[in-house]
C-alpha cells in the first residue's frame, strides 16, 4: 500500500486535488482555442476517455474570449494555460475557468500579479505554478547549482510571491525532459512546501518513447506517494495522454477506472495468434467501467493457474481455447468463438 505525502487540498472545479483526493488525470488540447467547435469536440473525447481536468492554451483576448463559450458548452474543469500577460488571466477568470496556469514572475509588474490574486481569491481559482527546466530565469540559468535544485529556486519563488499576498490555492509543477531532473526536483519540493503536486515529464516524446520516459518517471515518485494529480505528456493525440496516465495509476494501484489487461508473452507452446488476440481483446473491452482484471493466455498448459488472480481470461489451444473465471476453466469454444464467449460470461457476472 503506497503511504501518500499529504498535502493541502484545493478544489479545480469539482474535481478535489491533493489531500486524501484521488490522483486526477489530466491533458492539454491541441486545437486552436479560438476554434471552439474543434476544441470542445477534442475536450468531450478527452472526457470520454476519463480524463478529470483540461488545460487550454490562451494565446491572445479572442482566446481568452472563446474560452467563455468553452467553459458554458462542456463539463469538465478547463484550465487556462497563460504566459507574460495577466489581462489574459483576469479575462478567463471573468470568463469562468476552474483554475490558472501562470507563473506570477512572468506577468510584469507587482500590481498586475496582485490584480490576478484579488480577483482568483473572489473567485477562488487556484493557481498553478509551473516551472519548466527550459525556461528558468536568467540569473538562476547562471548558477553553479544542479538543474532539480534551479527548478526548485524558481517554483519557490514564484510561490513566495503568491503567499506574501495572502494567496494559497496553489499547485506546483517542475517539469524536465530529463526523467531523473525530474525526479530529483519533485522530490526536493515535496518536503518544501504543502502544496499539491501536478506531475509530468516535459516534452517527454512520441507514443511509445514518451510513455516510457512518463511511466519511470511519474511511477517512481508516485510508488514514493509523491503527486497529487498528473499529465503524460506525448506528442500525440492527447486522448493517448489520458490512456496512459490512467494505465500508469492502475498498475499501481491507484486507481480504478475500467479493465486492468494482462496478458503473457508468447512462447513456443502458443498455438494461437495471442499478438492479435490481445490487441481484440483490449478493443473489445476499453470502454467497459467494471474494475476488473482481463487476461489474455497463450496456452491452456498453464495459462489459467498463471492468471488465476484475473477476474476472467481465456487460454488459446489449437483452434480452440478456453474462457476463465477467478483460475477456473468454465467455457471451451472453438477459437473464433473465444471473444464473444468471453464477453457473455462477463456480462453475464454484471447484470
Amino acid at each position: 500500500m503506497i503511504k501518500r505525502r499529504l498535502s493541502k487540498q484545493i478544489s479545480i472545479g469539482n474535481v478535489k486535488v491533493g489531500g486524501d483526493a484521488p490522483i486526477s488525470v489530466q491533458s492539454m488540447c491541441n486545437t486552436d482555442t479560438r476554434d471552439v467547435q474543434k476544441t470542445c469536440y477534442q475536450i468531450d473525447e478527452l472526457a470520454e476517455r476519463g480524463c478529470d481536468i483540461v488545460r487550454l492554451a490562451v494565446l491572445n483576448k479572442d482566446a481568452a474570449e472563446a474560452v467563455g463559450e468553452i467553459v458554458r458548452k462542456t463539463n469538465i474543469p478547463i484550465v487556462a494555460d497563460i504566459h507574460f500577460d495577466y489581462r489574459l488571466a483576469i479575462q478567463c477568470m471573468n470568463n469562468g475557468v476552474s483554475a490558472l496556469r501562470i507563473n506570477p514572475g512572468n506577468i510584469g509588474k507587482r500590481e498586475n500579479v496582485e490584480k490576478v490574486v484579488t480577483l482568483a481569491k473572489q473567485l477562488n481559482v487556484p493557481i498553478r505554478i509551473g516551472v519548466n527546466a527550459g525556461s528558468l530565469e536568467k540569473d538562476l540559468q547562471e548558477k553553479d547549482i544542479p538543474l532539480s535544485e534551479k527548478m526548485v529556486q524558481s517554483a519557490m519563488g514564484h510561490i513566495k510571491i503568491l503567499e506574501d499576498l495572502d494567496f494559497d490555492l496553489i499547485k506546483v509543477s517542475l517539469k524536465s525532459s530529463d526523467v531523473m531532473t525530474t525526479i530529483e526536483a519533485y522530490r526536493s519540493i515535496a518536503e518544501k512546501v504543502p502544496y499539491p503536486l501536478h506531475l509530468g515529464v516535459t516534452e517527454a516524446g512520441t507514443l511509445r518513447g514518451g510513455i516510457i520516459k512518463s511511466a519511470v518517471g511519474l511511477g517512481t515518485l508516485l510508488a514514493e506517494g509523491i503527486g497529487d494529480t498528473i499529465r503524460v505528456s506525448l506528442t500525440e493525440n492527447p486522448v493517448e495522454e489520458v490512456s496512459a496516465g490512467i494505465d500508469i495509476l492502475k498498475s499501481l494501484g491507484l486507481k480504478e477506472h475500467g479493465v486492468n489487461f494482462v496478458s503473457c508473452p508468447t512462447c513456443g507452446r502458443t498455438q494461437i495468434n495471442l499478438i492479435e488476440l490481445a490487441k481484440k481483446v483490449e478493443e473489445r473491452f476499453k470502454n467497459f467501467d467494471a474494475p476488473i482484471t482481463i487476461a489474455t493466455m497463450g496456452c491452456a498448459v498453464n495459462g489459467p493457474g498463471e492468471a488465476k488472480h484475473a477476474d476472467f481470461g481465456i487460454a488459446g489451444g489449437i483452434g480452440e481455447g478456453y474462457v476463465f473465471k477467478k483460475g477456473e476453466i468454465v467455457a471451451k469454444v472453438p477459437e473464433n468463438q473465444l471473444l464473444d464467449k468471453l464477453e457473455e460470461i462477463i456480462k453475464k457476472s454484471y447484470k
